[in-house]
């Protein structure tokens, strides 16, 4: 079994470390994300009859957009395309920068459908090539972040009046400030990031998010939790969740806290602190339950509750605290 080490978090080399150094730029990817001159393209044409999103990150559009968009609205997890898809309606790709999926196919018969379309992907992609028409609004992206492709969608469709306003500056320096916080150079007394993989490290996590966003982003953490790890994780409803914890048998405080190492869960409460009225009694319930069977609970928050955050800033913000836990997680396994 792979011991967690956590001397490890604190060695220098750690500022050149790949993964560390691919989430200190998500905030720059977020920037070059954006193409206000793709608007007036997308503008000329009339407000399409419905919107179907597909790709990476297509649920984190519908979450943003389904509550106020003005027309029906779908993220379809494919393959293929529903029957329903035409002229009138809009087709939002957000590309996984493979040179060959559904993806390709589903864009191949958009564009076939005379559907308008907004896909995001490298400029010489197959994707991109496909859906070729004068229908068609490219924003050029890396195929590899979607999570900044979803960003500049949504910033697009809210200029467009059929998403909420989206400010990708305050996006991408929500991003750069998580950044600061969890930087290599920080110790584990001051570093969120380093903190959370202390409490993953050896547990077995148990992922609740208090809001859509949050529920969303954490089924982001919990593959990258998995990937590193090569433990089971959880990310579910708050049922779900806690119909595993009371299965829980309860820990003697007076054992050996090396005994059963690998095999305890830990709950990790996203934004819990800003859950709704249905939401709340949830999170307390988690919590209660989890206190009584002795699990330990580790907390994210996107910040504070007061602050005039949009939902996007704040999905950026918790994404990236705990995909920055998951790194340093791997970094204290020694992979």
């Amino acid at each position: 079994m792979t011991v967690f080490d956590d001397s490890r978090l604190e060695s220098p080399d750690l500022i050149d470390d790949e993964g560390l150094r691919n989430l200190a730029t998500s905030g720059a990817r977020i920037r070059r994300a954006a193409h206000p001159e793709a608007l007036p393209h997308l503008s000329r044409a009339d407000r399409p009859r419905g919107v179907l999103a597909i790709g990476p990150e297509a649920r984190l559009v519908r979450a943003v957009l389904e509550p106020v968009c003005p027309v029906p609205f779908m993220a379809w997890p494919g393959p293929g395309l529903p029957a329903w898809v035409g002229p009138l309606d809009l087709v939002v790709i957000i590309g996984d920068g493979a040179p060959y999926s559904w993806l390709v196919d589903a864009g191949s018969a958009a564009a076939r459908r005379g559907a308008r379309i907004l896909v995001a992907a490298p400029e010489r992609s197959e994707l991109a090539r496909v859906t070729q028409s004068s229908g068609t609004t490219l924003l050029l992206s890396d195929g590899v972040d979607a999570t900044s492709s979803a960003v500049a969608v949504i910033d697009l469709l809210g200029q467009l009046g059929i998403g909420p306003a989206v400010n990708l500056e305050q996006v991408a320096e929500a991003a750069d400030l998580v950044a600061e916080e969890c930087s290599p150079v920080r110790d584990l007394s001051n570093n969120p990031g380093k903190e959370l993989a202390l409490q993953l490290a050896d547990h077995i996590p148990l992922i609740w998010g208090g809001t859509v966003l949050a529920g969303r982003a954490s089924r982001r953490i919990s593959e990258a939790i998995r990937r590193v790890s090569g433990l089971p994780t959880l990310a579910a409803d708050a049922s779900e969740v806690l119909a595993v914890l009371r299965g829980v048998e309860r820990r003697d405080p007076f054992a050996d806290p090396e005994d059963g190492v690998g095999n305890d869960p830990v709950l990790v409460l996203l934004d819990a602190d800003k859950a709704g009225r249905h939401e709340g009694p949830m999170a307390e319930e988690l919590e209660r339950v989890a206190d009584a069977v002795g699990v330990r609970v580790a907390r994210i928050t996107s910040g504070d509750a007061a602050l005039t955050s949009s939902d996007v800033e704040r999905y950026v913000r918790l994404l990236a605290y705990g995909l920055y836990g998951a790194e340093y997680l791997r970094i204290g396994l020694g992979k």
